[in-house]
């Protein structure tokens, strides 16, 4: 979170001296992805640690409703208003004070002092840290399975979504940059929903299953935002994809806590992190030619299509339902 303020804080100084160049804005979003980075590992760890295991469905669905209401839904809006009416510089320093408040809630959130820490009489290389969540992963099917099927998702979904849908909404609706904001919206209040559904109630008896249909068959709506002309059915479909993403990221948040060792915890959110997201650049770099030979409604088809097939097969491959039924959760 300091990170996090400095590094907003000076493209805000640097914005108001009239001094801010393209290569200090890279130069930020590569320190602030650094930050995230370090942030949701050391967090997915964090929460077993001071939550019993019957609270952390509940804990990832308050987690799941609150950042996609505020990051893709309340976030973009009230920047664009702020930004809107006054200048870009204002914006990026009301970012820098919210990240200087959340740091000062945590470091609220510091236990009282006097009571002894006890520091481990020998700490493992950082190598070994990785060799050993690596073989973990490696080793437990439906882990495995289900980073190798965010890999590939996340190649198929991010570019299309990301870079290709503001042109799509842009060619299709009048006031496109307007109507992409409110497609964005429905996708995080969707993806809200969905993580209040599931968390409202117990863990599913076929959890794994669930999770995988609900990423595999969520992401089937994708087709009609490349093919039609109709925003409530563009807005309904990413809709529908908000919510079945939703609902399966709280399962899968709520699975690595509890059937992950808490010693090998952080380990393996940190590869599930890296390995999930590693083909997330390579998909919104591709998109953008691809679309100059391939026409949207074909890039987003395929986008649609493909995860139903990837989720089929980790299903099949890691024999999740067998697993699920053996090591019940609920």
């Amino acid at each position: 979170e300091a990170v996090n303020t400095v590094a907003v804080a000076a493209v805000a100084l640097l914005g108001a001296t009239d001094r801010l160049q393209i290569w200090h804005m890279a130069v930020a979003a590569a320190v602030l992805g650094i930050a995230a980075a370090f942030f949701f590992p050391a967090y997915s760890a964090y929460l077993p640690r001071i939550l019993p295991a019957e609270q952390l469905l509940a804990a990832n669905g308050v987690e799941g409703v609150v950042r996609p209401v505020l990051q893709r839904a309340a976030g973009p809006a009230v920047a664009g208003v702020l930004v809107g009416a006054t200048f870009p510089t204002l914006g990026a320093g009301a970012v820098a004070v919210l990240f200087a408040l959340a740091l000062g809630l945590l470091v609220a959130t510091r236990p009282a002092t006097g009571r002894p820490v006890t520091e481990p009489t020998e700490r493992p290389h950082l190598l070994d840290d990785l060799r050993a969540g690596l073989r973990f992963v490696v080793g437990t099917p439906w882990l495995l399975a289900t980073v190798l099927f965010a890999t590939g998702a996340v190649l198929l979904i991010i570019g299309p979504i990301e870079v290709l849908l503001p042109f799509v909404t842009a060619e299709r609706f009048a006031d496109g940059a307007r109507m992409y904001g409110f497609a964005l919206t429905a996708y995080g209040i969707g993806g809200a929903l969905g993580a209040l559904a599931v968390s409202s109630g117990r863990l599913p008896r076929r959890y794994l299953t669930v999770m995988m249909l609900m990423w595999g068959l969520g992401s089937l709506p994708l087709v009609l935002v490349g093919a039609t002309w109709s925003f409530p059915v563009m807005a309904t479909a990413l809709f529908v994809i908000g919510v079945t993403d939703g609902a399966g990221m709280v399962i899968w948040g709520t699975l690595l806590q509890r059937r992950v060792p808490a010693a090998m915890l952080g380990r393996v959110s940190s590869l599930d992190f890296f390995v999930s997201l590693a083909l997330m650049p390579v998909s919104m770099a591709i998109a953008g030619p691809l679309s100059k030979v391939v026409s949207m409604q074909t890039i987003f088809t395929v986008a649609g299509l493909g995860p139903i097939v990837l989720a089929v097969i980790a299903l099949l491959a890691a024999r999740m339902p067998h697993d699920e039924i053996a090591h019940p959760l609920r």
